[in-house]
């Protein structure tokens, strides 16, 4: 084992939490405190990536992008690399409604403060709408189907610098265009003095007097994308006065459950929740441009506050589109062999936050995630379909492929059958593919050590020195891309910890 290490702070993760804590507080750095990221993942030059799927998800997502629920019917994607899930996110840049941060109820958050707050990172990585030239046909399909409906479809800001439109968000932009913790906060924190060090998993914290002690393990394997950790392979242990806890909605609940501090916090794992997605297909008569410019740029929300779902536009490359169209052998072969004819939407659900949906560990201490889809939920998912439905005929589609309709092809000339054809009857978890977006919840801040892990400033209950800066901390679901409200939050913990260094931060 190697020789201990002494830190103020230390900060595990380097996503959208993490790696916000670590440029808000490198200021510290400069009043004489040694500040600490460490990350798990590798650092992934954007050289290394093809763009080829099944490569591409190796390089980038934990279990190569297939986490499975504990009863399997729903699939988990979330990265392991520097820069966290801001690699392979669209960069997809939204405020939350006033009504989601006054719902929850918390003294000493406003609204307000948390837009004041996603602005200031929006700036920072450069969101702002992307140009006519990079919105290719599939989002323009989208637009257009909404607005014969009468229906308002958004386009939101994308932090991106320099998009040249290779449509690879999700695998990894090659091009450094997208305006990550990789690319914006953890560079600034590191010019600034704040240490980096990846391939390092933290398997245990514990109390050790005013702060916390951190056993680490760096991997000293050859990686596949090459980079190695700064520090030699082996075991550390690092003691830090201050610990802010930011591995992500699965990953932090989880590490605090290996740290046993189950008996005097009970929520922790518990009230996880996440945007329950699938996507829907439409076939049209003619090629659509789908493949280049940027993959998503409009979203439809008008009924997400009291139908609990949203759409977006999207575009998908073929394996993620095979694995998530319903059927098989010669009808699931036909839809692929349309596949430049097809416009895609993505549905996503708003669940709600339940004690028994959770973060758990297995007997070697890694996370499983213990969720199902509830029936208000599957409810939420058919009524997204209809609505989705509705949109690719709009559009233009001469057919549409809902994986809650019997059989799942439908006809432009059954779409007035849409209420019969698409039912929650015919919507069987684990026949049907569908992915967790977002994930929050699982150190829910709150009031009580009774029912939350945190308080509002992120600090764990009966723990000064240990806090949460990631999308764990969200007591309910949000109602939208959740990333800019993590940065916003991690900002706002990361006042607090600067507090208790006995530093201001400006």
């Amino acid at each position: 084992m190697h020789p201990a290490i002494h830190v103020d702070v230390v900060i595990i993760g380097s996503g959208a939490g993490g790696g916000t804590v670590a440029a808000s507080l490198a200021p510290l750095v400069a009043a004489g405190k040694r500040v600490l990221l460490l990350e798990k993942g590798g650092r992934i030059d954007p050289k290394q990536l093809t763009g080829a799927e099944v490569e591409s998800a190796a390089l980038h997502y934990a279990h190569g992008g297939a986490h499975p629920t504990v009863d399997r019917t729903v699939t988990l994607a979330y990265a392991e690399g520097l820069g966290g899930s801001t690699l392979v996110y669209t960069g997809t840049s939204m405020t939350p409604p006033e009504r989601v941060i006054a719902g929850w109820n918390l003294p000493g958050l406003s609204h307000a403060d948390v837009v004041k707050r996603t602005e200031k990172f929006a700036a920072q990585n450069g969101a702002a709408f992307i140009p006519d030239e990079l919105i290719n046909e599939n989002n323009w399909l989208f637009q257009k189907g909404c607005e014969a409906l009468g229906r308002e479809a958004r386009q939101f800001p994308i932090n991106v610098r320099g998009c040249k439109g290779s449509s690879l968000c999700n695998l990894g932009c090659p091009n450094n265009a997208k305006q990550g913790t990789a690319q914006v906060q953890i560079p600034a924190a590191m010019a600034q003095g704040v240490e980096v060090v990846t391939h390092a998993q933290v398997t245990a914290l514990r109390v050790g007097g005013r702060g916390g002690i951190l056993d680490v393990q760096v991997d000293g394997a050859p990686h596949p994308h090459g980079s190695k950790s700064a520090w030699t392979a082996g075991r550390y242990v690092v003691h830090a006065n201050s610990v802010v806890l930011a591995a992500g909605a699965i990953h932090s609940p989880a590490l605090l459950l290996r740290s046993g501090l189950t008996a005097e916090l009970p929520a922790i794992g518990r009230f996880w929740t996440c945007h329950p997605a699938h996507i829907l297909a439409g076939e049209h008569d003619r090629a659509i441009d789908g493949f280049v410019g940027h993959p998503k740029s409009f979203v439809w929300e008008e009924r997400v506050e009291a139908e609990r779902y949203f759409l977006e536009s999207c575009m998908y490359f073929p394996f993620i589109t095979a694995k998530n169209l319903t059927g098989f052998g010669p009808d699931h072969e036909r839809l692929m062999a349309a596949y430049e004819r097809l416009q895609m939407i993505l549905v996503l659900a708003c669940d709600d936050a339940l004690p028994e949906q959770r973060i758990d560990i297995d007997g070697g201490g890694q996370p499983i995630v213990r969720y199902k889809l509830m029936p208000k939920t599957i409810e939420a998912m058919v009524r997204g379909t209809r609505a989705a439905a509705e949109i690719f005929f709009a559009a233009g589609a001469s057919a549409v492929h809902a994986p809650s309709a019997r059989p799942t092809l439908i006809e432009r000339t059954e779409n007035a059958d849409l209420n019969t054809r698409i039912t929650t009857s015919q919507f069987l978890p684990g026949t049907i593919s569908v992915s967790a977006a977002h994930f929050m919840g699982g150190c829910r801040m709150g009031v009580s050590p009774r029912d939350s892990v945190t308080s509002v400033r992120g600090q764990v209950h009966g723990h000064d020195w240990l806090f949460v800066a990631d999308g764990s901390l969200f007591p309910t679901a949000l109602e939208i891309n959740p990333y800019l409200t993590i940065m916003a939050l991690a900002d706002h913990v990361a006042q607090a910890v600067a507090d208790r260094e006995g530093h201001t931060l400006t």
